[in-house]
């Protein structure tokens, strides 16, 4: 992860109150999203969507991660993937591409979405998981 993405977590997180963070720690619902600075399709997706998603209450109710290296082919190389998520990228059947969208619970991938256009089918699936 690269220091833009850690100090934005850092900020989110230190902007959560203290109860919000105790449902974060019990649900253990992750979004990674995964593009790179050179990346145009990613560039789209945040101009469109990523300020309405950062104030919304599905992101207030998960875990954002943001693997956003340099390059986008890079995204997908272990040295951004700090070791508590190691083992998610070993979940990713095709390690190509950007941006994608990943939801995990507990541990697992259950939600592989790639595209800016698939963003839509992201939130769907997290919506159902929040319940």
């Amino acid at each position: 992860m690269n220091r833009r993405a850690f100090l934005f977590a850092a900020v989110a997180a230190s902007a959560i109150p203290v109860a919000g963070r105790a449902a974060l720690a019990a649900s253990d619902l992750k979004v990674i999203y995964i593009g790179g600075e050179d990346c145009p399709p990613c560039h789209r997706w945040a101009k469109a969507y990523k300020a309405k998603w950062l104030a919304s209450a599905e992101f207030r109710g998960v875990t954002w991660i943001e693997i956003d290296p340099p390059r986008f082919r890079e995204a997908y190389q272990e040295r951004y993937w700090p070791g508590d998520l190691k083992p998610i990228l070993d979940q990713i059947p095709r390690k190509t591409g950007a941006p994608r969208f990943l939801i995990v619970r507990d541990g697992l991938l259950v939600s592989n979405q790639f595209g800016g256009t698939k963003w839509e089918a992201t939130l769907a699936d997290l919506k159902t998981l929040l319940g």
